[in-house]
């Protein structure tokens, strides 16, 4: 197995053990070792999100929307993290994407509903 991978793995572990902190630290390791893996940006976008870096998070969903343009969930999440950066215009945007990409996730509904006018 290579190291990017166990990190990568590791860092899933410490997110669902609700340790986001040292998941950082794991997972910034794996991005460093394979910056081109969306699963890894993801993984550490969520990461970021959950230790309150929100700025950090919307570059990694950025990155991931790059990598894999079609990936709903990195647009809730730049969504969710315009919205903490006081966004509301831009999360909107990114809200109403990843609702129209899947339209039954009610936690993409519900969040959107908390920027539309």
């Amino acid at each position: 197995m290579n190291e990017a991978y166990e990190r990568f793995m590791d860092g899933q572990e410490l997110l669902t053990s609700g340790n986001p902190y040292a998941a950082v630290i794991a997972l910034e390791r794996a991005r460093d070792l394979e910056p081109e893996k969306s699963s890894i940006r993801e993984a550490l976008a969520r990461a970021y999100f959950r230790t309150r870096r929100f700025a950090d998070a919307e570059v990694e969903f950025a990155k991931v929307v790059d990598l894999d343009p079609v990936n709903d969930y990195a647009y809730f999440g730049l969504g969710l993290c315009a919205m903490r950066l006081g966004h509301p215009d831009l999360a909107r945007g990114h809200l109403k994407l990843a609702t129209v990409m899947r339209p039954d996730s009610e936690a993409y509904r519900d969040a959107l509903a908390l920027v539309t006018e």
